[in-house]
């Protein structure tokens, strides 16, 4: 999933008359310019006048993203005591939000329903479709409380660390700057710069930048800034939570899951020494001196998962890595970024999954995506993909704007120097030309059946390409357009990474509603995560538009049911982050027809073979490279058990996601084993 801005939002602090902020009859106009990729995408703008700050915000990367009026009345002291906001999300759905505060009452109306409170002590309201301006009043507000932290509404907790202080040069001269991160109550903080006097000066991630107009010349060092910020975070992560024991570790009383088979083996033990799985040997054999021991109290081991669909990024690696997902394909990222990324996780700075790498290509447009590479002509996609190629990359992924007219000679080109190509369906165009013309994996089941809706001329570089799926209520699986383009996937062999959950997500999730994928998880996650995990993705407000979306995610889970009966190899990938929705995607797979056993086989060692790594990895055996989880349950007879891991390890190092999961706010939902460390040689021995 494409990183989002997290919406952080209007605040209240009842008690708390001394924190600084704009007076009554103070006025003002901020300005500020989003940067994707380096290319100007929308603005945030803030005009205040009197007790009154107006703001506007709108941003499109990709051909989508939110749009947002609000309105904040401030009191005497500059705190607010009335906010609304009204707009669209990234995905269209609607935002209408408010929130009050008189007195030490405060109310409030968001996506989950109605809530209110009577503040016995200063709090602070964090809403869900703001914009980030407001992460400048939750700084003077936490700057000011004694601790930094503040009680959140509805929930939690909100915190305020200090950073680095920086110098921004722009065409108003340089200013003077803090870095804070504002964070508690969703999985990861917020970092946002803060002036000498106050102000909001810009919201920093490694990825993009929103920042005051005038300052855009800094973006590349900002972005490099956040960067460093968060690898920091995770190194200090990283020494608290992975375990690197020095010595042979063995863990006993497990079975193992055999992807050969697809049943759990008897009870065994398995050594692993250094990165490698050293033996697996009958639950009985004696321990050596020096061993650690694992008790694996009759729980599963089974071999590191594939998350096929991923844009993976350091606030994911290590959420993923801890879900099992010890791979990854990153299907299109900012080259650089993810290069640094991949350095920090192969040195064991950080934590996360080993990554193999798409080159993400796209066409030079108004619509485009602002990641891999961005072509004019035929030339220069054709010189991308040997760019690629020489970099060791295993696939080019092509994107919503490529002419489709470039992508036989991109095929080709990729063909000749051993790199396959997927992606989606370029606007105007169609899976069959795509398939036609040499794709060796199609992405995305959506792209995969729009050509059947679609009318000719309509343009899915915009919100249409999953807009458009409501039109699938009506579709007659049996018609001659339909069984042409599954004639032509299953007569190439070819292979789909069909992203279900996603698909779930955009057609079933409703506002106030827990979505269906989330109800295993969602009572685990911070305040602000369940928040907005409650919130409708598209608009379904029309008549008929929730019927017809439900409708078309029974008719997507027919479409690749019908896939796997014809043998079509079906890609386990999220686009949605991987951890908990990866398990969810998995699950769906079931209702394509594949049994528990033979999805956990899709999952590790289908997807080893696959990117030509089984003799590494994928199953658990002696010479393999350590990379399995633990898990009390059997995932052969009930796929859950898989959301239930209490150890991970990774090329011989070892972490416990109980140990993890709180530094996110996240509650565990299981223990670690016991680990008994290795015995003293005793000296006559030595």
């Amino acid at each position: 999933m494409k990183r989002s801005i997290r919406m952080a939002l209007c605040l209240s602090a009842a008690f708390a008359p001394s924190i600084l902020a704009p007076s009554a009859a103070s006025a003002a106009t901020e300005r500020f310019t989003v940067i994707f990729g380096g290319r100007n995408v929308g603005h945030l703008n803030a005009d205040t006048d009197g007790d009154t700050t107006k703001i506007d915000f709108d941003y499109k990367n990709n051909g989508r993203g939110p749009t947002m009026a609000e309105t904040v009345r401030t009191n005497a002291a500059g705190l607010p005591v009335a906010w609304t906001v009204n707009g669209t999300t990234t995905f269209g759905s609607k935002v209408s939000e408010s929130f009050a505060l008189n007195g030490n009452r405060a109310t409030w109306t968001d996506s989950t329903g109605t809530g209110k409170a009577t503040l016995k002590e200063p709090g602070i309201y964090v809403a869900q479709g703001a914009s980030p301006w407001a992460l400048g009043l939750y700084a003077r507000a936490l700057l000011k409380d004694a601790d930094h932290a503040m009680p959140a509404l509805p929930g939690g907790t909100l915190r305020l660390e200090k950073g680095e202080a920086l110098q921004i040069a722009g065409t108003a001269g340089t200013v003077a700057v803090t870095a804070y991160e504002v964070g508690g109550i969703d999985l990861n903080p917020d970092t946002v710069l803060i002036d000498g006097d106050g102000g909001m000066f810009g919201y920093v991630t490694p990825e993009f930048i929103i920042i005051r107009e005038g300052y855009e010349g800094e973006e590349k060092r900002l972005r490099g800034l956040a960067a460093k910020w968060s690898t920091d975070r995770y190194v200090a992560m990283q020494k608290e939570v992975a375990h690197h024991y020095g010595a042979p570790v063995r863990i006993t009383n497990v079975r193992l899951y055999d992807p050969k088979t697809l049943t759990l083996t008897a009870p065994v033990a398995v050594v692993v020494n250094g990165r490698e799985i050293a033996a697996v040997e009958p639950a009985d054999s004696p321990a050596t001196p020096g061993e650690v021991t694992i008790d694996g109290a009759g729980g599963t081991l089974v071999a590191g998962m594939y998350e096929m669909h991923a844009h993976i990024g350091q606030d994911d690696a290590l959420l993923n890595l801890i879900a099992g997902i010890t791979s990854v394909r990153d299907m299109g990222n900012d080259n650089a970024v993810l290069d640094k990324l991949i350095d920090r996780i192969e040195g064991g700075v950080i934590a996360g999954p080993r990554v193999v790498r798409s080159g993400f290509l796209e066409g030079r447009t108004k619509f485009s995506a602002n990641n891999g590479i961005v072509v004019e002509n035929e030339a220069q996609a054709v010189d991308a993909v040997r760019w690629y190629a020489a970099r060791g990359y295993w696939q080019i992924k092509v994107y919503n704007s490529m002419n489709p007219d470039w992508v036989p000679a991109v095929v080709a080109e990729a063909h000749r120097l051993g790199l396959r190509v997927a992606g989606h369906v370029p606007a105007f165009s169609t899976a069959d030309a795509m398939m036609e013309a040499g794709y060796d994996e199609m992405t995305h089941i959506n792209q995969f059946m729009l050509g059947w809706v679609l009318k000719p001329g309509e343009d899915t570089r915009s919100l249409l390409r999953l807009t458009a799926l409501k039109r699938l209520e009506t579709l007659d699986l049996n018609s001659a357009p339909v069984q042409h383009t599954i004639g032509l996937i299953t007569s190439k062999k070819l292979p789909i990474d069909v992203t279900l959950g996603i698909h779930e997500q955009l057609t079933l999730n409703r506002d106030g509603q827990v979505p269906p994928g989330a109800v295993d998880y969602i009572d685990h996650m911070p305040i602000g995560y369940q928040r907005s995990a409650r919130k409708a993705w598209v608009d379904t407000s029309a008549p008929g538009d929730d019927k017809a979306y439900r409708a078309a995610f029974e008719k997507i889970i027919a479409t690749v049911r019908i896939l796997n009966d014809r043998g079509v190899m079906l890609i386990p990938g999220t686009d949605t982050g991987g951890a908990f929705t990866y398990h969810r995607e998995l699950e769906l797979f079931q209702r394509a027809g594949m049994t528990p056993a033979q999805i956990v086989r899709r999952a590790t060692w289908d997807m080893a073979h696959y990117l030509g790594q089984d003799q590494r990895l994928g199953s658990i055996e002696k010479g393999k490279l350590a990379d399995f989880f633990l898990i009390p349950g059997d995932p052969t007879k009930d796929l859950k058990a898989i959301k239930t891991i209490g150890m991970v390890v990774k090329d011989g190092v070892f972490y416990y996601p109980s140990e993890v999961y709180p530094k996110f706010g996240i509650k565990p939902f299981a223990p670690a084993p016991k680990v008994t460390p290795a015995a003293a040689t005793p000296v006559a021995d030595r």
